[in-house]
């Protein structure tokens, strides 16, 4: 299912090309509009191989990050052919279901979530940058909407690989110690900010905890994705205030909920908040 999330901003994907006109993709099911674009074959071939065809040209609906046969030959050589075996059917049905999702997402929908879960049961995070980009996990969106008699398809350039438990904990090893750095520094704003704000000092305040969430948002930060968001929420609402106070307390509730999400995703914060 897909879940929805925190709001990445309104903005619109525009596609290069459609794979087939209104008439065809209205009769053509995920599968054959995959075959008939020409550019799957790899990807129809794994299909195949994992016998997902039938469940794929079901009634669904579903979504499918598909792939081009260019992002499997990025694989390291022999990849694709190793998964092709039938000893390593189980492995290739893992990573086939992690490209789609249950359920007829388009574009407008997808850039509003901030992570989906695929039918392999893990999740992928999905990015919208400032520019408009969209990224799946670490894969380009690069073609939006091909419409399906069953679902829709949405094109990228690499191959989704799912996480396995070794990879989830080598993640975190290398990421904890940006985590951490990013945690200070929302920490040592809210540690200055708090007696400034206290004071009276409120504009001094606001200036404090923007210039923090500026500089994590702006950094080479490693941060969970609904931290990120929360920050950016921040800047939103407190250009949206008046005061000083109101833009100080709208900042400050974002610092506090991107330090939870940071001390819940990578347990990395450290320190004590204080409270104004």
């Amino acid at each position: 299912m897909m879940g929805r999330r925190i709001g990445a901003g309104l903005m619109t994907l525009v596609a290069a090309a459609t794979l087939a006109g209104p008439t065809e993709a209205q009769e053509r099911d995920i599968v054959d509009t995959a075959v008939a674009a020409g550019s799957f074959n790899t990807l129809a071939a794994a299909l195949e191989a994992a016998d997902l065809v039938d469940a794929l040209k079901g009634d669904g609906p579903f979504t499918v990050f598909a792939p081009t046969d260019d992002a499997f030959d990025r694989l390291p050589e022999g990849t694709v052919e190793n998964l092709l075996k039938p000893e390593n059917r189980d492995q290739l049905i893992a990573i086939l279901t992690y490209h789609v999702v249950a359920g007829r997402v388009t574009a407008e929908q997808v850039v509003r979530l901030e992570e989906a879960e695929t039918l392999n049961g893990a999740t992928v995070d999905i990015d919208v940058s400032r520019n408009g980009e969209v990224r799946i996990n670490r894969s380009n969106v690069i073609q939006t909407d091909v419409f399906a008699s069953n679902g829709v398809i949405h094109v990228i350039d690499e191959v989704l690989l799912p996480p396995t438990s070794t990879d989830r904990d080598r993640m975190s090893s290398r990421d904890v110690a940006s985590a951490r750095a990013a945690a200070e520094i929302l920490n040592l704003a809210i540690d200055r900010g708090v007696p400034l704000f206290n004071d009276g000092q409120t504009a001094a305040t606001a200036a404090i905890y923007e210039v923090a969430v500026r500089s994590v948002l702006a950094g080479d930060f490693t941060l969970p994705n609904r931290a990120r968001r929360e920050l950016e929420r921040g800047l939103r609402d407190a250009g949206r205030e008046h005061g000083s106070r109101d833009r100080a307390w709208a900042y400050r509730g974002a610092l506090d909920r991107a330090l939870d999400e940071i001390e819940g995703r990578m347990a990395t914060r450290g320190g004590r908040r204080g409270h104004h």
